[in-house]
C-alpha cells in the first residue's frame, strides 16, 4: 500500500494535496480498502463551506456507509463529478482519479496540523 509523501493526512483517513491557494481532498488507500467496493459517493456542491472535522459527504460501499470528514476548512470550488458515474475510482485510484473536492481560502495552520505520510503510516499500522 502506498502513502504518497507529498500529501497530508487526517485521523479520519482523508488526504490533502496543496495546490497553490487551493487544496484537493480525497480518502486514503487504507480507507477505501477497509470500506470495500464503493458503490456511491455523496459530495457537497460548489460554493459550500467545509468546516474542519465536520462531515461534508459520504461514501457507500457494499458493506457500509461512511461519513467523510473535512480535514481542513474552506469553500468548495470544484467537485469531482466523475465519481457520480464511476464511484469505483475510489477503489481503483484513491489518490489520482478519485479526488473528491477542491477548496480555497484554506488556513495553512490547519494543513500543518495534519499528519505527514510517515505519521499516518505509523497510525494505521498500530
Amino acid at each position: 500500500m502506498s502513502t504518497p509523501q507529498e500529501l497530508r493526512y487526517s485521523k479520519e483517513h482523508e488526504w490533502v494535496k496543496l495546490e497553490g491557494g487551493t487544496a484537493r481532498i480525497g480518502i486514503t488507500h487504507f480507507a477505501q480498502a477497509e470500506l470495500g467496493d464503493i458503490v456511491f459517493v455523496e459530495l457537497p456542491q460548489v460554493g459550500d463551506e467545509l468546516k474542519k472535522d465536520q462531515p461534508f459527504g459520504s461514501v457507500e460501499s457494499v458493506k457500509t456507509v461512511s461519513e467523510l470528514y473535512a480535514p481542513i476548512s474552506g469553500r468548495v470550488v470544484e467537485v469531482n463529478s466523475e465519481l457520480d458515474d464511476s464511484p469505483e475510482f475510489v477503489n481503483e485510484s484513491p489518490y489520482e482519479q478519485a479526488w473528491m473536492v477542491v477548496v480555497e481560502a484554506i488556513d495553512e495552520s490547519e494543513v500543518n496540523e495534519l499528519m505527514t505520510a510517515e505519521q499516518y503510516e505509523k497510525m494505521i499500522n498500530e
